[in-house]
């Protein structure tokens, strides 16, 4: 059925609204705008002297709002911040925290960063909401944190860079870099990454991770100080470094292989420095025996050669009585300690009855050694 209009429109008889109301005659009414206007003019003119605006009134309207204008330069500096004024755009000094003042808008213009503040970014590593457990945990960014090694290894690296804006440098950061937050964490994963690829995983895993820390340290700050970012870095703190997941188990096995082969290693250095200064001790120890040995031979052969100079010469003088003692001498070393009997070759009957070719020393009846000591001992008391 076609819409008609039967007086109220399409919701009802009457002047009524959409809604069915329609304006009511005993409701409040809107405000008067001519009418506030005028009453806020008659209001000006009575504070105003002279109840008009005369000239003494609009100066006074101006020295009050030159008066406002020039209270608007007052700004405080908060205690982690530092005062950055721009004049007409140019930066002309810099204040520290407190109260102070500069020239009102648009003459100067303050900045405010927060350059006493040291700030933190993350690199493989990121905080992410975790509605189990009712909060934040940190979640792994592998495009950031693996990375490759001088030998040919892959190393999962999470570390973290501390950083703030150089006391004089807030003019740079503010106008030389757009993303300072961005600059600084792409500075810190290519640092890290040319420190890591020309450097062995075995130091890196183990040992030398204050010297990797350092090197990223220099390295960064010398290109953010090339940029004239004016960002100092304060630290660099290393807080993951292992292999990739996928082959951590393997990887611990070798190092595990590489811990055994260093302790028998070590023990048998150990047993080195023991052993080798012992055979070096007797080495010296044969050494010196033989050249004693030596230094006695030497001084043997000498005196025997001048003991025989000496015999010599008395043969020279008188052969015969030389040749006599020499034999003399000899039967006596030779026949000194051994048993004697004296055969004369006489023609008594104990020497007709012995038998030349018999060997002499059976002819005596055999004495045992204490018997024969006993014996001498007596003769020698005689």
């Amino acid at each position: 059925m076609p819409w008609k209009n039967q007086g109220g429109g399409p919701w009802g008889q009457g002047p009524k609204g959409p809604w069915g109301g329609g304006p009511q005659s005993g409701g409040p009414r809107p405000p008067d705008l001519e009418d506030l206007l005028r009453r806020g003019q008659d209001r000006l003119q009575q504070l105003l002297p002279g109840g008009h605006f005369s000239g003494m009134g609009i100066a006074l309207v101006l020295v009050g709002a030159l008066a406002i204008w020039g209270l608007s330069g007052f700004f405080r500096v908060q205690s982690e911040e530092l005062g950055v004024v721009l004049r007409f755009g140019k930066h002309v000094r810099t204040v520290d925290p407190g109260l102070n003042y500069h020239l009102p808008y648009p003459i100067e213009t303050v900045l405010l960063p927060k350059a006493l503040r040291v700030s933190t970014i993350s690199i493989g590593m990121t905080l992410i909401d975790d509605p189990a457990r009712r909060g934040r945990t940190m979640r792994d960014v592998p495009e950031e944190s693996l990375m490759l090694t001088g030998d040919e290894n892959i190393v999962d690296v999470d570390f973290t860079v501390l950083w703030r804006i150089k006391p004089n440098g807030v003019g740079n950061f503010l106008f030389n870099i757009q993303n300072p937050e961005g600059t600084v964490k792409a500075v810190a994963e290519s640092a890290m990454r040319e420190v890591i690829g020309r450097s062995q995983i075995q130091p890196i895993l183990t040992g030398a991770r204050n010297t990797t820390e350092q090197a990223v340290h220099e390295l960064m700050q010398k290109t953010l100080d090339n940029y004239g970012s004016g960002v100092q870095i304060t630290q660099v703190q290393m807080q993951k470094v292992d292999p990739p997941a996928q082959v951590i188990d393997a990887f611990r096995d070798v190092q595990a292989a590489r811990a055994n082969f260093e302790q028998l290693q070590n023990e048998a250095q150990t047993y080195a420095n023991r052993v080798i200064p012992d055979a070096r001790g007797r080495a010296a120890q044969i050494l010196q025996v033989a050249e004693g040995y030596k230094e006695q031979a030497i001084a043997e052969a000498k005196g025997q050669s001048a003991r025989f100079t000496k015999v010599y010469d008395e043969y020279k003088k008188a052969p015969d009585v030389t040749r006599q003692r020499i034999y003399l001498e000899t039967m006596e070393r030779i026949l000194g300690g051994s048993e004697k009997l004296v055969y004369d070759g006489g023609n008594s009957a104990q020497s007709q009855s012995i038998v030349p070719y018999l060997p002499l020393s059976e002819l005596t009846p055999r004495r045992p050694p204490q018997a024969a000591g006993q014996q001498q001992q007596s003769g020698g008391s005689r």
